[in-house]
C-alpha cells in the first residue's frame, strides 16, 4: 500500500499532516503541486469520489483573490476542474491517496489514526 499525500510544502495544514505520518512512522510520497502540478489524469476521479465542492477551497486566500469572472464560472465540475488546474492553490490541502481506494481532502488526526 502506497500512500500520496497532494499538495503544497508551505501550507499549514499540509505541515500538519506530513509531522502526523513521520510521528506515526508512515511512509508516503509527497506531491508538491507547485513542482509537478495538479495530477490532471487523477482530478476526474477525485471530483468523483470527494466531490468538486469539496475540493475547492472556497475560504482560502487563493479563492478570495480571483477576479469574480473565474469564480462565478465555477458552478459544476467542468468549471472547478478547469480552475484547479489553472490555479492549484484553490484545492482544499492535503488530498490523500490512501493506496487502497480510499481519498481524503484535508487534515483530521482523529480520523487519520482511525
Amino acid at each position: 500500500m502506497s500512500i500520496t499525500l497532494y499538495g503544497i510544502p508551505n501550507c499549514d495544514t499540509v505541515k500538519k499532516a506530513r509531522a502526523w505520518l513521520a510521528e506515526h512512522d508512515t511512509a508516503y510520497t509527497f506531491h508538491d503541486y507547485k513542482k509537478q502540478g495538479v495530477p490532471a489524469d487523477l482530478l476526474d476521479g477525485w471530483m468523483v469520489q470527494l466531490g468538486w465542492e469539496r475540493l475547492v477551497n472556497r475560504q482560502g486566500t487563493t479563492w478570495r483573490k480571483l477576479p469574480e469572472a473565474m469564480r462565478v464560472g465555477v458552478t459544476d465540475a467542468a468549471g472547478a476542474k478547469r480552475l484547479m488546474l489553472a490555479q492549484a492553490s484553490v484545492i482544499k490541502r492535503p488530498v490523500v491517496d490512501w493506496g487502497d481506494g480510499r481519498l481524503t481532502v484535508g487534515f483530521n488526526a482523529a480520523e487519520w489514526a482511525s
